[in-house]
C-alpha cells in the first residue's frame, strides 16, 4: 500500500498503464454493446422496457462517450494515472447504478458489471483507493435500494441481496488487490531474475573473449556452434558462422570422434593445418539439453615460450649468484696478471700472459653483463629527447673503437623522443652498434641509426641497420636467447640483455625482415614517463 509520503504516480509503472488501458478498451465494449442494444434492440434486455427506452438510449450514448475519451486519455495523455482510474471507475458506477435503477432493481442482473468494474479497478488501482472504490458502489446500490424503497412498497428480503451485493463488492476487490499485489511482486522477481541473467552473460561472454585458452562448443555431429575469437584464431575460422570441425583440423575431428566413444579426460596433441598451429585440446561433455561438448584449445608454442621464461628467470638468478661470487677472485687474477705483465721473461712469457689476461677481460665482461640482469627492474625512465642524445653517444663510441665517424649514419626526426633509463639506453645502443659493426663492412654508411615516431600513436621506432650479411633463417628464432652468439669472441649475452632492458621500460626490441644485413629495431613509448 502506498503511505501518505509516496505519490502514486511514482509507482504506476508501465504495466499498470496497460492494465488501464485493457480495462479502459473493456468498458469501451460494454459501453457499445449496451448502446447498440437499446438502439437496435430495446426488448432483448429487460431494463429496455417501453417506459425506460430512450433514457436508456441517452445513458448509453453518454456511457459510449465517456469511456471513448478515457480510452484516448490512457493512450495519449501518460499522466494522472490514478486520476484517469478513479473518474472512470466514478462513471462506471453511476452509469449502472442508473441503469440498475431504470431496470427494476438489482433484480435485472446489472449488479454483477459492477463487480467486474472493481475487479478491474482493484488489479490496476494501488493502495486504499481500492477500497474506497467498493465503498462508493456499496453506497451507490445502498441509496439505490432505499430510495427505491421509500418510493415504492419494496420487500424487506430484498436488503438482504443488497448487503450480499455490497459484502461481495468490498470481496471482489480486496481479492483483486492482492493478486495484483503478488503479479506484480512475481513480476518485478522475474524482472530482476532476467537483469542478473543478463548481467551475468554479458561478464561471462566477456571472460570467454578475453580468455588466452580457445573454447569450442561441438555439437555431437562435429559441427561449431559457438567460439570465441581466440578459438577462431588458433583454427583458422572465418566469422561467426557455423563450420564442421574436419574443415580446418581432420585430426581434432577425429580425436573427437575417438573422445565420443570412450568418454577420455586424456588431453591430444593436434596440428591445425589452417593456421599452422600445434595445440593441446581437452574435451569436456556438458549438461545442456542437446549434450554440446566444451572443447579447450591451448597453443602449444605458448605454452612452451613460458615454460622456456620459467627457466630463463631461473637461469637468470642462478647466473647471477654465480657471477657475484666469481667476481672477486676473478678481479685478483687480472690484478696478478696486471703485476706479472711488468716482468719481461721472453716472447713465449708474454704470449701467455697475454692470453691470460684477455680471457680474464672476457669473463669480467660476462660477470658485468650477467649481474646487469639483476638490475633490469630498477628503472627511473626520463624522457630522452634523441636528436639531442643520439650524437654524442654514437661519437664516443666511434671514438673508444677507433673507427671513422662516418661509418654511422644517423637519420633522426625532430621531437623524436623515447621513454627509458638513460643507462639501460646507453648499454641497449651499446650492444646494438657492436653487433652491428661486429658484422658490417665498416665502410661509410655502414650502419644506420634512424630514429622517428612510429605508426603506432605516441611510440617512437629507433632502428640500427647493417650492410652485413644478416642473419640466417635458422639463427632468427635464438637470436635473443642467452649464451646464443655466432661469433667467437662473442659472449651470446648482448642482445639477450638488450631485449630485457627493452621489457624493462616498456618497449620492445624486434629482428625485422631485410634483404641485406640485420635490422633491429627498438619500440618505445614516446611520453608519459612516471
Amino acid at each position: 500500500m502506498l503511505t501518505g509520503a509516496e505519490p502514486a504516480e511514482e509507482q504506476f509503472s508501465e504495466t499498470h498503464w496497460k492494465s488501464l488501458r485493457y480495462f479502459n478498451l473493456y468498458r469501451l465494449v460494454v459501453a457499445v454493446l449496451l448502446f447498440f442494444s437499446a438502439l437496435l434492440y430495446p426488448s432483448v434486455f429487460l431494463i429496455s422496457g417501453p417506459d425506460h427506452g430512450l433514457r436508456h438510449l441517452a445513458l448509453a450514448g453518454v456511457y459510449l462517450i465517456g469511456t471513448a475519451a478515457a480510452v484516448l486519455l490512457a493512450y495519449r495523455h501518460r499522466q494522472h494515472a490514478t486520476m484517469q482510474l478513479t473518474a472512470s471507475v466514478v462513471v462506471d458506477v453511476l452509469v449502472m447504478t442508473l441503469l440498475i435503477h431504470l431496470g427494476g432493481g438489482l433484480g435485472s442482473g446489472l449488479g454483477s458489471m459492477l463487480l467486474v468494474t472493481l475487479a478491474g479497478a482493484g488489479l490496476v488501482g494501488q493502495g486504499r483507493l481500492v477500497l474506497f472504490y467498493a465503498a462508493m458502489a456499496t453506497l451507490a446500490v445502498l441509496f439505490e435500494h432505499s430510495y427505491r424503497a421509500l418510493a415504492t412498497d419494496v420487500d424487506a428480503a430484498s436488503f438482504f441481496q443488497a448487503g450480499v451485493f455490497s459484502a461481495a463488492f468490498f470481496a471482489v476487490a480486496i481479492s483483486a488487490r492482492l493478486l495484483a499485489r503478488r503479479v506484480l511482486a512475481n513480476e518485478a522477481l522475474a524482472r530482476q531474475r532476467g537483469l542478473d541473467l543478463k548481467n551475468q552473460t554479458v561478464v561471462s561472454q566477456r571472460v570467454i573473449e578475453e580468455m588466452e585458452d580457445g573454447v569450442l562448443v561441438l555439437r555431437r555431429d562435429a559441427s561449431v556452434r559457438q567460439s570465441n575469437p581466440r578459438a577462431r584464431q588458433l583454427l583458422g575460422l572465418d566469422g561467426d558462422q557455423e563450420y564442421r570441425l574436419a574443415e580446418y583440423s581432420p585430426q581434432l575431428a577425429e580425436n573427437f570422434v575417438d573422445w565420443c566413444r570412450s568418454g577420455s579426460d586424456e588431453v591430444v596433441l593436434v596440428r591445425v593445418p589452417a593456421s599452422g598451429f600445434r595445440l593441446r585440446a581437452r574435451f569436456a561433455a556438458t549438461a545442456s539439453s542437446e549434450s554440446d561438448v566444451l572443447v579447450f584449445l591451448q597453443d602449444m608454442g605458448h605454452l612452451q615460450e613460458q615454460a622456456q621464461q620459467l627457466k630463463l628467470a631461473a637461469l637468470g638468478r642462478l647466473t647471477a649468484s654465480i657471477a657475484h661470487e666469481i667476481r672477486n677472485p676473478l678481479s685478483a687474477i687480472s690484478h696478478a696478471g696486471e703485476l706479472l705483465h711488468e716482468e719481461r721473461r721472453g716472447e713465449t712469457y708474454e704470449r701467455l700472459l697475454r692470453i691470460l689476461l684477455d680471457n680474464t677481460k672476457r669473463l669480467e665482461r660476462i660477470v658485468c653483463e650477467v649481474l646487469e640482469l639483476g638490475r633490469r627492474d630498477r628503472t627511473y625512465r626520463e624522457l630522452i629527447d634523441l636528436q639531442v642524445s643520439l650524437p654524442p653517444l654514437i661519437d664516443e663510441y666511434l671514438a673508444t673503437e677507433g673507427l671513422p665517424a662516418d661509418v654511422v649514419a644517423l637519420e633522426l626526426s625532430a621531437g623524436a623522443t623515447l621513454c627509458f633509463d638513460r643507462s639501460h639506453f646507453h648499454q641497449v645502443l651499446g650492444n646494438l652498434l657492436g653487433n652491428a659493426l661486429r658484422h658490417s663492412q665498416r665502410r661509410s654508411g655502414s650502419v644506420r641509426l634512424l630514429a622517428a615516431a612510429a605508426k603506432v600513436a605516441g611510440k617512437t621506432e629507433l632502428q640500427v641497420i647493417d650492410d652485413g650479411e644478416g642473419v640466417d633463417e635458422e639463427c632468427r628464432e635464438h637470436i635473443f636467447e642467452p649464451f646464443f652468439t655466432t661469433h667467437h669472441r662473442g659472449t651470446g649475452l648482448g642482445l639477450y640483455i638488450a631485449r630485457e632492458l627493452c621489457e624493462a621500460n616498456e618497449a620492445q626490441l624486434e629482428l625485422l625482415g631485410s634483404r641485406q644485413g640485420a635490422h633491429f629495431r627498438l619500440l618505445g613509448r614516446a611520453s608519459g614517463c612516471q
